[in-house]
């Protein structure tokens, strides 16, 4: 791994909070604040064992036992209370910090929920699309894209005055402690797929854990941790998992000329050369010179059998 690369966190984690009394029973929304929704016993358990993988996970690479963690927490309920569990299998030493970051938080659904409108609402978003119905005095997915957006360039930031990494010796890892919508548009926005993409993607159950490995080359892959079925059943298509594929030895900054959605998509009949484009624009204007032509004699032949007919110069 080159130099640069040392500069960057090995892993970038997304976790999902554990099973919620709003997971259980949706009535909890119309008594309690989304904020304010708790974890059930089941989910705090499931906090825990993930907190276990994600220990067994970090420090499994022998020639790196100085690794660090630093953690990013929406500031919901659940998702701090998983966090908290989560911290049962670190030691401090091993925690750079946390960071409570309030643009990793759930979608906004509105207020208190009323249920049987909540589940109108929520048909309507199906046939509308997920990611760009906003739900009344809420947000739409495309809502929280923006905010997201806004906090990859705070992650960012971090990374580049090496706010974090501050012994470069240690392997650093992020892991960010969120919810399934805020994720999906997480990764949405880091791998730059497309709302169509975005559409077939499913939600991660809860405590589930997405790793983003940092790859020789210095990008980041889903492919590194993750098998090729399990991305499938993630909702990425083939052409999203051949991707992820290739960004583990792609190197940071590269342009994957042949991704379909970051080209062909838009332009899947441009000519492959400058001859070939003049020549396809010069059979077009010979097309469209040709139609004119012929709309023009449509009308003078129109305009002629329009006038009266002539006999010996007079009119008959």
């Amino acid at each position: 791994m080159s130099p640069d690369n040392k500069l960057l966190p090995k892993r970038i984690i997304l976790v999902r909070h554990g099973e919620s009394e709003g997971n259980l029973d949706t009535t909890a929304y119309t008594t309690t604040p989304d904020h304010k929704i708790q974890l059930t016993d089941s989910g705090l358990l499931q906090a825990q064992e993930a907190g276990a993988r994600l220990h067994a996970l970090i420090s499994s690479n022998p020639s790196s036992p100085e690794w660090r963690v630093y953690f990013y927490v929406s500031p919901y309920d659940r998702t701090r209370s998983t966090l908290r569990e989560i911290g049962r299998s670190f030691s401090r030493r091993r925690v750079i910090g946390v960071r409570e970051e309030c643009r990793i938080r759930e979608q906004d659904f509105g207020n208190f929920q009323v249920k049987e409108r909540m589940r109108a609402t929520k048909k309507v978003r199906e046939r509308f699309g997920r990611f760009f119905y906003r739900f009344p005095e809420g947000e739409s997915a495309a809502d929280v894209f923006d905010r997201v957006s806004s906090f990859l360039e705070s992650l960012w930031r971090d990374i580049d005055m090496n706010r974090l990494h501050i012994n470069p010796s240690h392997e650093l890892n992020f892991v960010i402690v969120s919810h399934g919508l805020t994720s999906r548009v997480f990764l949405m926005k880091w791998f730059k797929w497309t709302v169509e993409q975005f559409e077939g993607l499913n939600n991660p159950g809860n405590s589930e854990i997405r790793v983003m490995e940092l790859g020789q080359g210095g990008d980041y892959s889903l492919a590194i941790h993750h098998t090729e079925e399990e991305l499938a059943t993630w909702g990425l298509s083939p052409e999203m998992i051949a991707d992820q594929k290739w960004r583990v030895n792609a190197h940071k900054g590269e342009w994957k000329e042949d991704c379909k959605w970051y080209f062909g998509d838009f332009f899947d009949h441009m000519a492959d050369s400058d001859r070939e484009c003049e020549t396809e624009a010069n059979e077009e204007k010979e097309e469209e010179e040709e139609e004119e032509g012929k709309r023009v004699n449509l009308l003078t032949s129109s305009e002629y059998s329009n006038e009266p007919e002539l006999y010996n110069g007079k009119c008959c």
